[in-house]
């Protein structure tokens, strides 16, 4: 009898065992990998003839490539917040630079903890508060001793690891500058070609090949530790750079649109490519979903104004897996100027794009629009030098400082949106429905246009509040008149 009971437990704990790991394996572990304002055009497999990024356009042959992502913000704290809620930035209070969810608000960390993962984020953070994203915390993008400690930990148990690189976030002074030379250079043309611009777009995209290297490294990694196999692996490029037009702190395309990659052995076809539109807030859903978890059922405790408490975003996972070939109709975006360093007045934007046309409308046209990064320093300051003596360029740096009311783009005809299109009757329908669904938008979120661009500081950090105040030095600008349509 005791031979035999001891044969049954034996049993029972043999096929614990087995259950367990039937579970692990049923549930993947999540790779994400968010580089640090990269433009989505500047990577080799993007079709850059200038840029190395052996690792990334490795990557791209091994996986599905998500051709029309897009961040529904133009800085990296906002954008970050929304690809870990789920949620649009002005639901979720995290529309400012430098900024926070609102209290209570959850993320995928807490939602996959809670469902048995661990969960970390490695280097970069630019997220808050620390109760909505409980992580454990890796240091440093370069080291992955506590990287290799973290995936190899317990093999029964699923994990998520957020790895955020600093490259090739300015000020550009890592990677090898020898794979560069700035004369060789085929400057895009969306920027000036000057000895400035090619000089700093040279160290630019040697913390590309910077960011490659660490891709590499950590690829390799996970392939050691024997988890590739059952690990989604995701890589994003966030916003665009920090180049006038390049576009980060705009609502164009170079600013919102972000080269995606999706690696998932036996669920996603490698080579292959999706054009339908998604967004930034439509990745936890899809984490959930793969990890056997019903998003619809979610509740993120940030209600929006209609009272809802599930996700913007929802689950891409059957496009992913090849079964559906479409997603969204519209994909939204907005920036925030007030609390950016060096901001002067503010000129909130908001944008809605779908597969063909783009339409944008700028809150405060009267203003100037002018923060510290584009409209300062360089390469800024050596094209405006040389305007002096062309007219045309004269007229692209106007542009950074001031914008219509309202401005419409033909993707097709114009992916860099050079000519405006607003008020061309044979668009009028066009434009009068993108102005209606990015009117429906703001009023899901609570976005009260020039009034939530005003509230943006008291959504950032005390720190960046008084700064702020100081900052404003007594203007007066902000009363003006403002155009909310």
């Amino acid at each position: 009898m005791k031979f035999l009971m001891q044969c049954a437990l034996l049993l029972s704990g043999i096929l614990l065992m087995s259950t367990a790991e039937t579970q692990a394996a049923d549930r993947p572990n999540f790779l994400l990998m968010i580089a640090d304002d990269m433009t989505w055009s500047d990577l080799g497999y993007e079709g850059n003839p200038d840029i190395h990024t052996p690792h990334l356009d490795a990557l791209r042959k091994q996986s599905m490539h998500l051709t029309q992502m897009f961040t529904p913000a133009t800085t990296c704290s906002p954008s970050r917040h929304a690809i870990y809620t789920g949620l649009f930035s002005v639901r979720s209070g995290a529309y400012p630079n430098h900024t926070r969810v609102r209290q209570g608000t959850e993320s995928v960390f807490t939602l996959l903890k809670d469902a048995g993962y661990r969960v970390a984020l490695q280097n970069k953070s630019h997220v808050a508060p620390p109760a909505s994203f409980p992580y454990e915390h890796i240091k440093g993008a370069d080291d992955l001793t506590e990287t290799k400690q973290f995936l190899s930990r317990d093999k029964d148990q699923p994990w998520l690891l957020s790895y955020c690189s600093n490259d090739p976030h300015s000020q550009w002074s890592r990677g090898p500058k020898d794979l560069y030379d700035p004369e060789r250079l085929s400057v895009p043309s969306y920027l000036h070609d000057n000895q400035t611009t090619r000089e700093l777009l040279a160290a630019y995209y040697a913390e590309i090949t910077k960011f490659d290297e660490q891709v590499g490294n950590l690829l390799e990694l996970l392939e050691e530790s024997g988890q590739a196999d059952n690990t989604l692996v995701m890589f994003v490029s966030e916003q665009g750079s920090s180049f006038p037009y390049g576009g980060k702190w705009s609502v164009y395309d170079n600013g919102i649109r972000v080269s995606t990659l999706v690696r998932w052995p036996g669920h996603v076809q490698a080579g292959s490519n999706s054009d339908a539109l998604l967004q930034y807030v439509d990745v936890v859903p899809t984490f959930l979903d793969a990890a056997g978890i019903d998003p619809t059922t979610v509740d993120v405790h940030c209600p929006d104004a209609f009272g809802n408490t599930g996700f913007d975003g929802r689950s891409f996972l059957e496009v992913l897996t090849g079964d559906q070939n479409s997603f969204r109709d519209y994909v939204f975006s907005q920036h925030t100027t007030v609390g950016i360093n060096g901001y002067q007045e503010p000129y909130p934007m908001r944008a809605v794009r779908d597969k063909r046309y783009k339409y944008i409308r700028n809150l405060a046209p009267q203003n100037t629009y002018s923060i510290g990064g584009i409209h300062k320093g360089e390469p800024i300051e050596s094209w405006q030098a040389d305007a002096k003596s062309d007219p045309e360029l004269a007229k692209r740096v106007e542009w950074l400082f001031h914008r219509p009311a309202e401005e419409l783009y033909d993707l097709k005809n114009d992916p860099l949106e050079i000519n405006n299109l607003a008020g061309n009757a044979t668009l009028k329908d066009v434009q009068a429905k993108l102005s209606a669904e990015l009117d429906a938008w703001m009023k899901q979120q609570g976005d009260e246009g020039m009034q939530t661009e005003l509230e943006a500081v008291s959504h950032q950090s005390k720190v960046r509040q008084q700064k702020a105040k100081q900052q404003k030095g007594g203007k007066k600008k902000q009363g003006r008149k403002t155009n909310n349509k």
